[in-house]
């Protein structure tokens, strides 16, 4: 048993996650929520129950994973919750129509594509919005399964679908240059 206070080893960790992942925590806000002062209260809901959920860790994974997979569960309620009358969430089958419908843009630049792309993330479902985000903050797949629940093949397997679908959107966007 530890002769450590227990509140001040949870300040500690949540200082260590807020100083290894906050930027990463502020990016995955931003992917699940695209109203700015609805992010804010997303994050603070992010950063209080990450906090909150350090009274239980006890390092059978790591404080990256678990930060990740508290901050996705946190962000898939949050998400639940706003979103659930407002905006039909679509799965990845139901985006590419979506995607090849839209209008494409001959002088397509980076801001643009970043637009499109987060616009995309918040319109999927919670999961595929997840393994994304997590993806996109360069997680590998045994870690994104970790925080998902899903095991590391099917992680790959979604990755590389939605992967397929961005790029025929882009390409498509490049050719009518």
């Amino acid at each position: 048993m530890s002769s450590r206070d227990p509140v001040a080893e949870q300040n500690e960790l949540y200082a260590r996650a807020v100083r290894e992942f906050g930027r990463a925590l502020d990016r995955l806000s931003a992917g699940y929520e695209g109203d700015v002062e609805k992010r804010r209260d997303l994050r603070q809901e992010i950063h209080l129950r990450l906090w909150r959920s350090l009274t239980a860790f006890d390092g059978r994974c790591s404080l990256r994973t678990w930060t990740f997979r508290v901050a996705h569960n946190t962000a898939a309620t949050w998400v639940d919750q706003e979103r659930r009358s407002r905006s039909k969430l679509v799965t990845l089958e139901e985006v590419e129509p979506w995607l090849v419908g839209s209008a494409a843009e001959p002088d397509l630049d980076r801001p643009r594509a970043l637009a499109q792309l987060t616009s995309l993330i918040q319109r999927l479902k919670p999961l595929d919005r997840q393994i994304m985000l997590c993806y996109l903050e360069e997680l590998d797949n045994a870690t994104i399964a970790d925080i998902t629940g899903l095991t590391p093949a099917h992680v790959a397997v979604k990755i590389h679908r939605i992967k397929a679908i961005l790029s025929r959107r882009f390409i498509k966007d490049s050719s009518h240059a």
